[in-house]
């Protein structure tokens, strides 16, 4: 959600605004809202996993290109970087969770010690403890951004690197498998529709994240291919709306399959599938012959660029604007609500930008900069 590239990719721009657009509508259904909102944010969730493709594949292209070109990682200053995109504003986002009780879209908050070691996700009570619960998926960022590259340093380290598409279906695979077995100890709860039920499925199958690799799997692959294989890379720039028609079929499929987001379907072979679609599209906005990588449109950079800020503040914005609308009798459900809440969701990314990362964005390059005047370790 906080992914940056210092090549900009016009196409992952349109992918990471489409990513968000859809976690909105969503997240919205939580809310007063019209009745198309149902219909149009039913596969809202899957925004999340179009984030984790996203993330899979700059970040791994990012290292890969580093490994090529200097033949080490400097892990020093892939942290700094990571630390000052993601770490303040999410502080700002805690600040305000925890001191003003009427931004809170839910009652009752998870401990505070889980959202600062990026542990949310496990064993997140989302029926009793659901208030800023959609900070689940970061906590599966961040725990991304930590390991994997310790991971290549290990692989190189070993000389088994060459195994690193092996590797990485492997944990595709180990996914599927752990999504399975929780799903046959679901189905000895009674009644698929009780809160029960829907706890045990967020806090067993949807959130945790051994159970969630599948996004981050198929971008580590993308990444993989468009660094090392020079014969599918041709290919891939040759036929980028080839690519992207298939793309779009696949995630139709996907979606027919997911239509019910906690049936056996979905919850085993279903996120993968919508994975795998998102890694298709994925590529085609990369490739060069696509008409997603030759557009270039300043609404989507834009939001783009507040996507991740969006991400954070979203349900707080939503839960204070609908409030205020009725404190002055104004319908919630309606589609002037809807605009108000959105256009004030924009206006909150706005302020994250300005107040809080393009501040921390200066420390940054300060510091950047001071490290490079020595020579940094090198982990070869």
């Amino acid at each position: 959600m906080a992914i940056q590239c210092s090549e900009r990719l016009y196409g992952l721009d349109h992918l990471r605004s489409l990513a968000i657009i859809l976690v909105l509508m969503y997240h919205y259904r939580a809310f007063k809202h019209p009745d198309w909102i149902d219909h149009i944010g039913q596969f809202g969730w899957t925004g999340v996993d179009l984030f984790f493709v996203l993330s899979g594949f700059l970040i791994s292209s990012q290292l890969f290109k580093e490994m090529e070109d200097k033949g080490n990682l400097h892990l020093k200053t892939f942290y700094i970087k990571r630390f000052f995109r993601i770490i303040p504003p999410f502080l700002f986002t805690l600040f305000l969770y925890f001191t003003f009780p009427f931004f809170r879209e839910r009652e009752s908050l998870p401990p505070f010690w889980k959202f600062i070691t990026f542990t949310q996700n496990y064993g997140l009570d989302v029926i009793h403890k659901g208030t800023f619960s959609h900070a689940w998926s970061l906590c599966i960022e961040e725990q991304f951004y930590l390991f994997l590259p310790m991971l290549l340093w290990m692989l190189r380290k070993v000389k088994m690197f060459q195994y690193m598409v092996v590797f990485t279906l492997g944990i595709i695979f180990l996914s599927l498998i752990i999504r399975t077995i929780e799903w046959n100890e679901l189905m000895k709860i009674p009644g698929r529709n009780s809160l029960d039920f829907w706890k045990l499925w967020y806090m067993k199958i949807y959130y945790p994240t051994h159970s969630r690799l599948d996004g981050l799997g198929v971008g580590i692959l993308t990444g993989y291919v468009m660094q090392y294989s020079s014969g599918i890379k041709k290919s891939i720039h040759r036929n980028g709306n080839i690519l992207f028609l298939a793309g779009l079929t696949l995630l139709g499929i996907s979606f027919w399959m997911c239509r019910e987001q906690a049936s056996k379907e979905a919850s085993t072979f279903g996120f993968i599938l919508v994975a795998v679609s998102y890694g298709i599209i994925v590529l085609a906005a990369v490739s060069e012959s696509s008409f997603l990588y030759r557009w270039k449109s300043s609404v989507t950079l834009q939001l783009a660029g507040f996507s991740y800020a969006i991400y954070l503040s979203h349900k707080g914005i939503i839960h204070m604007v609908q409030d205020l609308l009725e404190s002055f009798n104004f319908q919630t459900s309606g589609n002037g609500s809807l605009l108000l809440s959105l256009l004030a969701c924009v206006v909150g990314a706005v302020f994250y930008r300005w107040v809080i990362e393009k501040p921390v964005e200066k420390i940054k390059y300060r510091i950047l900069r001071d490290e490079n005047k020595v020579f940094p370790k090198k982990i070869n």
